[in-house]
């Protein structure tokens, strides 16, 4: 009893001791407090730029914008309504009649009509409404048009009409506002705004043909807008909208025939009613693998002759059905949308160099472009 008794008071005597050493041990679980930092040194401030500087104060002035308003009065008297009317055939060759709408403008008090061969193409009848609200009946014996540029004029029995000046298209700038003026899906002459996206722009239309030196621009253009004008705010047409890219997704893609383009083409239409080209007598075809394949061509790519006209400059040159050109006055030729342009940009009376291929074999001839022959009316 007295053992056990001792060995409790020795116990509580060895708690004690381990209680006081443990108050006065550090902890060594304890993150050690970081040392101290050595006294920085203050850098020297960089040097000032320019200790005077100031902003550049903002004119206290606002810039007022010309009025869309004021542009619209000015140019929507000189804006017709197009209505056609085109015999066709259905599926089973029954004729029957397809309505159109597009647009013009008037260039000259006497009744020229500025407006795209597309809109008055194959018409058997053709109405235009003045903003007035007067209809004239238009003769198709005077129509004139430029397929290949797709313009055409017409002529209506009315005088003294309201005309629009034509600006020119060599100064505008991308980003300048500019209005399209038209009857836009044949309910009437509406107008929209935007900007010139691009200019001098190229757009194929059709197989073997392409628009240049287009004005690209964000006002909308819808069907009907066609042929009518695209003027920037001075009321100056600086283009003939003519076309728009529609694909699922693209806003905003619509082009203009620039006047630095077309008035020399309305010009001659006005005073010949044609357009004097070079002529070499020849239908296209660009090459592509199925021609290749078809006609088991030597070469794939160039210009593919599917007709050479008689007595014309191919047909003396030796060119035939067939033959596929590959250079032409030395120019490289790989679709027919090339051909076209190259016989277009040369002289006419000018001898020019063709290389060509019939078959497997490569030729080289000599052919003189003459005028093209004016359209049969």
């Amino acid at each position: 009893m007295g053992k056990i008794k001792f060995l409790a008071i020795l116990f509580v005597i060895i708690l004690s001791l381990s209680l006081l050493v443990g108050c006065t041990l550090p902890n060594i679980l304890a993150p050690s407090p970081a040392p101290a930092s050595p006294p920085t040194v203050p850098a020297s401030p960089p040097a000032p730029i320019n200790p005077t500087w100031t902003p550049s104060p903002s004119p206290s002035q606002t810039i007022t914008l010309p009025s869309i308003a004021d542009v619209v009065a000015v140019v929507k008297p000189s804006v017709v309504a197009i209505n056609t009317e085109v015999v066709t055939v259905d599926f089973f060759s029954r004729p029957f009649t397809e309505k159109g709408a597009g647009s013009g403008w008037i260039i000259d008090k006497n009744g020229i009509i500025v407006t795209n061969n597309h809109v008055v193409e194959g018409a058997s009848s053709i109405t235009v409404t003045l903003d007035d609200g007067r209809a004239f009946d238009v003769d198709t014996k005077m129509v004139f048009t430029d397929v290949l540029n797709d313009l055409a004029i017409l002529k209506i029995n009315a005088q003294n009409l309201p005309t629009l000046k034509v600006g020119d298209s060599t100064k505008t700038r991308v980003g300048d506002w500019v209005i399209a003026v038209g009857n836009a899906l044949g309910q009437g002459i509406r107008a929209t705004e935007g900007i010139v996206s691009r200019i001098k722009a190229n757009l194929p239309v059709d197989t073997g043909q392409t628009l240049y030196d287009l004005i690209e621009t964000s006002a909308a253009i819808n069907p009907g807008n066609s042929g009518g004008p695209l003027v920037n705010l001075a009321a100056e047409v600086i283009g003939i909208t003519s076309a728009k890219v529609a694909a699922s997704g693209v806003e905003g893609m619509g082009y203009a025939i620039s006047t630095e383009m077309a008035l020399p083409i309305i010009e001659e239409l006005v005073k010949t009613g044609y357009v004097t080209r070079p002529w070499l007598g020849v239908s296209l075809y660009t090459v592509d693998q199925f021609a290749v394949l078809r006609y088991r061509l030597g070469v794939d790519k160039g210009a593919l002759v599917t007709e050479v006209a008689s007595g014309s400059p191919a047909e003396k040159a030796g060119l035939k059905v067939g033959d596929v050109i590959v250079t032409f006055g030395g120019k490289e030729i790989t679709s027919a949308d090339e051909m076209v342009r190259a016989i277009h940009q040369t002289q006419i009376g000018k001898s020019v160099e063709i290389t060509y291929w019939r078959g497997k074999t490569q030729f080289t001839t000599q052919a003189i472009l003459v005028e093209r022959p004016p359209p049969s009316r």
